[in-house]
């Protein structure tokens, strides 16, 4: 631009001056070819004069700056906003093929030449295609389980953990599933199915509750699922009489395991109209109330299960075959006896019978613990397992019976022989029966041997 712009005031500057001299010309023709010195002094000056006007007026209407840079001994002029390089080097294209520069659409063309690496990153541009990227990452999502699909999932993975007491296996069963706001019914449902059970099961669910705390459930959810299982307390009395007193227990427990606030009791304090409500709330706030609470909180459902002294155990087993003998009601007896929640150790339930039996040596007892035995043989309450070796043990121990009892083989043959005819007892039981060999003393021609007959 700037070598045309002088290439114009020098085309003008010689046109100027070729008139000028062909109007001298003329003149000095006109007056017979003999100009004055003053007439050409006169016009060189408004000939200058008018150059400087015009060379004034080109460079107003092109406000462009020129520069001469000497590159390898020749000069090369470029103006301020010359696309060519500074430095000389290059043919003059325009940077980066018309790309290059701010605010610039991109070469022509440039839109059909995308290729698979060279992609649109920034989600706020109209061309952004999220199809097409390569980082993007898919995630499954399940769908938030319904109140029916929580029952149909959860219950049986509650009655299963009773069975295994493993609460990780819940926990792992109960990640998988999208709860949602479903939370607190999974805390209203493992609390009630625990209403209807055996205090151990009941401890098991508060250390479940315990566990899940952190992972799967937070405090509000817990503090949630605690209050509809006040709400529907006047319906949990119906089936469990003793609902308020376990809930109570229940929620004392939560309190000493950091699950629940220590204030959630106060905060109920005057505004609850239901009278179970009131009740559990009540016993919840005396056991947390009573000296050393938190720490005999930990014992609320108390001990069960092989947990408990093997003398106690005994000691209970004996308690209620003596008032077995005494009512001869069996399904008292049996009730008893699982709420030991000892199975693998019912073999001295059996072994303690068979004792009573050969001590007593009646026949009224006879019957009663065989029809004892016949039903919990029949009932699977003591196992065929568990049953043999109960009567191995007696059969072991008869050489120590029979000191204190001389009478113990004949008692024990006769209530053996009615346990095999009522057809609970095993016949491997049966023909291992020990017997008592006669003994006489040493005559003189026995030589010392002592002879049996």
């Amino acid at each position: 631009m700037a070598s045309k712009s002088q290439s114009y005031v020098k085309a003008k500057l010689n046109e100027e001056v070729v008139n000028a001299d062909t109007a001298v010309s003329s003149k000095a023709l006109a007056e017979n070819n003999n100009p004055s010195p003053l007439q050409e002094t006169s016009l060189d000056n408004r000939l200058k004069r008018k150059a400087k006007r015009l060379s004034k007026s080109l460079s107003s209407e092109n406000k462009t700056v020129e520069s001469v840079i000497s590159v390898n001994g020749s000069k090369l002029r470029y103006s301020k906003n010359s696309r060519r390089s500074r430095t000389g080097y290059g043919r003059g294209l325009p940077k980066k093929g018309g790309a290059g520069g701010k605010g610039t659409w991109g070469t022509p063309g440039s839109e059909l030449m995308m290729d698979d690496e060279v992609q649109v990153v920034d989600v706020h541009d109209p061309n952004y295609d999220s199809e097409n990227q390569d980082d993007c990452e898919f995630e499954a999502i399940a769908p938030e389980l319904t109140i029916e699909d929580l029952e149909k999932t959860v219950d049986p993975a509650i009655h299963e953990y009773f069975e295994h007491g493993d609460t990780q296996e819940v926990i792992v069963c109960l990640e998988e599933l999208n709860l949602g706001t479903l939370r607190p019914d999974l805390v209203a449902m493992a609390v009630s199915l625990a209403l209807e059970r055996k205090p151990s099961h009941r401890e098991m669910t508060s250390v479940l509750l315990s566990d899940m705390y952190g992972q799967i459930l937070v405090r509000e959810d817990i503090a949630a699922g605690f209050d509809r299982l006040l709400e529907n307390l006047p319906d949990l009395v119906l089936d469990t009489p003793d609902a308020p007193t376990v809930l109570g227990n229940f929620i004392a427990r939560a309190v000493a395991d950091d699950c629940l606030p220590p204030k959630y009791v106060q905060t109920y304090k005057g505004k609850v109209e239901c009278v179970h409500a009131r009740a559990a709330l009540e016993h919840a706030d005396a056991l947390l109330s009573m000296k050393h609470g938190l720490v005999r909180l930990d014992n609320v459902w108390g001990v069960g299960g092989g947990m408990r002294p093997v003398k106690y155990l005994i000691n209970q087993m004996n308690l209620l075959l003596g008032e077995y003998l005494c009512s001869g009601d069996s399904a008292e007896a049996i009730r008893c006896i699982r709420e030991l929640e000892v199975p693998h150790f019912h073999h001295e339930l059996v072994f303690e019978a068979l004792i009573m039996v050969i001590e007593d040596m009646g026949e009224r007892s006879m019957d009663l613990m065989c029809k004892l035995l016949q039903v919990l043989a029949s009932s699977v309450v003591v196992t065929i397992d568990q049953m043999s070796r109960g009567f191995f043990r007696v059969y072991e121990e008869m050489p120590d019976i029979c000191i204190d009892v001389p009478q113990a083989y004949t008692v024990l043959e006769k209530f053996v022989t009615k346990c095999h005819a009522a057809g609970f007892l095993a016949a491997e039981v049966f023909k291992k029966l020990p017997s008592r060999g006669r003994k006489r003393f040493v005559s003189e021609g026995d030589g010392g041997v002592v002879k049996t007959f």
